[in-house]
């Protein structure tokens, strides 16, 4: 290890249900283990990308920030079953990207993002990819897993 690679204080790690995140999950999980980093994982809630209809139903929209929240707290379980002692969980709402470029990392101020590089499936892959928003605007570090 470098130097530079020594000094992540507080990882990043943003996680959603696809499998290139939960690589990202795990491989965060390591690198905190290994460093005695704090792990900051984050969710972000995409509203937008449900339809006009299950974005009117307040029951459907509070009953998928419920499964967001759930998921989280599973996150933070993993990690700290896995050992890591400083866990911290955070939800966010919007898109991913800047949510976490322009909200979370000024905010938590992380020494290093790690993110998977492929967003889950359905429309919004067709507008970019979020792993190359971050990795080109975040004014920290960024690891993208495969």
């Amino acid at each position: 290890m470098t130097e530079t690679e020594d000094n992540f204080q507080r990882i990043l790690v943003g996680v959603d249900q696809s499998a290139d995140a939960q690589k990202a999950f795990h491989f965060a999980i390591r690198r905190a283990q290994q460093t005695h980093a704090q792990l900051l994982i984050v969710s972000v809630f995409e509203k937008q990308t449900m339809n006009v209809y299950e974005a009117l139903n307040d029951d459907y929209v509070r009953n998928k920030r419920e499964d967001v929240e759930k998921d989280l707290q599973q996150y933070i379980a993993t990690a700290q079953a896995a050992g890591v002692q400083d866990v911290r969980g955070i939800i966010s709402e919007g898109n991913p990207g800047e949510k976490i470029v322009e909200d979370i990392i000024p905010q938590y101020q992380p020494d290093l993002l790690i993110i998977g590089s492929l967003d889950k499936k359905g429309p919004q892959r067709f507008f970019g990819s979020q792993a190359a928003y971050m990795a080109k605007r975040a004014p920290i570090s960024v690891l993208v897993i495969r």
